[in-house]
């Protein structure tokens, strides 16, 4: 069984790049595996591996600057939920390409996962799902504005094309785990939005704490692991992967005309060209034969 373990912290960080070597000596030497992304705001990412090093690598990042409090979510996996270690350095934890926004300096209210229902049900309440629009597609909650984004980046200017709808509106946002909404409610703030919310721990603690049977979840939860997605009480869900365009597909879909395995799905087969499908290929037969030798291709799934 491995030990899953999401996390986030914005902290200031003076020089990321040395922190960088360490942490990924320390992973390896645990047979802890995911990405953790580094950056002056602070460090981002997931990783999986036995209880003892997820443990190990835990207190080394509860040892850096400011790092103390930390937190994070775990869950289980009956499978490597990754191939390899990766600790990257980058501008932001999460890009949304707005150099004011600081979520040190302020957020909106935190909203505890057994108080969200009641919240997002107020008559002066707009919810705003702040993922990508593949991720939204698998699982929302009931009456989420979806803002139909490919990439958190695009989140300020569908606000600023869309905010005159929200007029007199308390401002309700939430996300995987937490992080996007740090940023997202500490812009609105900046523009002036008075009211702003979001669910503590994200969707994954709510999945984690909030019974079905009171949930007003539906779908799943999109993971950036081999997971793919989660249901209530953080089970796998049945989601697989397009290694062409990494979207969630269905076990059904792989039975369509458009799949092809590692190449395309129904949902990206337009959008790449011969050229690129080939290169897939080519990428998926390399794959193939290092799996038959049991070897790690670097590019593996």
């Amino acid at each position: 069984m491995y030990t899953i373990a999401a996390l986030y912290h914005f902290t200031r960080f003076a020089d990321p790049d040395a922190l960088r070597a360490p942490l990924l000596e320390l992973c390896r030497a645990q047979s802890v595996k995911g990405t953790l992304l580094l950056a002056h705001e602070g460090i981002n990412g997931t990783i999986a591996g036995p209880r003892a090093g997820i443990d190990a690598v835990l207190a080394h990042i509860r040892a850096l600057p400011g790092c103390a409090d930390l937190e994070w979510k775990e869950a289980t996996a009956s499978q490597p939920p990754f191939g390899k270690m990766k600790v990257r350095l980058k501008k932001e934890i999460v890009t949304m390409g707005q150099p004011d926004v600081d979520p040190r300096a302020r957020t909106g209210h935190y909203v505890e996962p057994q108080d969200w229902n009641d919240l997002i049900r107020s008559d002066d309440v707009v919810v705003i799902d702040t993922r990508n629009d593949y991720e939204v597609s698998i699982g929302t909650f009931d009456g989420t504005i979806d803002p139909k984004t490919a990439s958190f980046r695009d989140f300020p200017a569908w606000w600023e094309q869309n905010k005159d709808r929200f007029h007199n509106k308390r401002v309700a946002m939430f996300c995987t785990g937490g992080i996007r909404c740090e940023k997202s409610t500490n812009y609105l703030l900046g523009q002036g939005v008075e009211d702003v919310y979001h669910l503590k721990g994200g969707i994954l603690r709510y999945l984690e704490e909030v019974p079905p049977e009171d949930s007003t979840w539906k779908g799943e939860c999109f993971v950036f692991d081999n997971r793919v997605s989660v249901g209530h009480g953080l089970v796998e869900g049945p989601h697989q992967l397009c290694h062409g365009c990494r979207r969630p597909i269905l076990p059904q879909d792989r039975d369509r005309p458009e799949y092809e395995h590692g190449v395309s799905c129904h949902q990206c087969i337009h959008e790449t060209s011969e050229a690129d499908k080939a290169r897939f290929r080519e990428r998926q037969k390399q794959i193939t034969l290092a799996r038959a030798r049991g070897e790690e291709h670097i590019g593996g799934q």
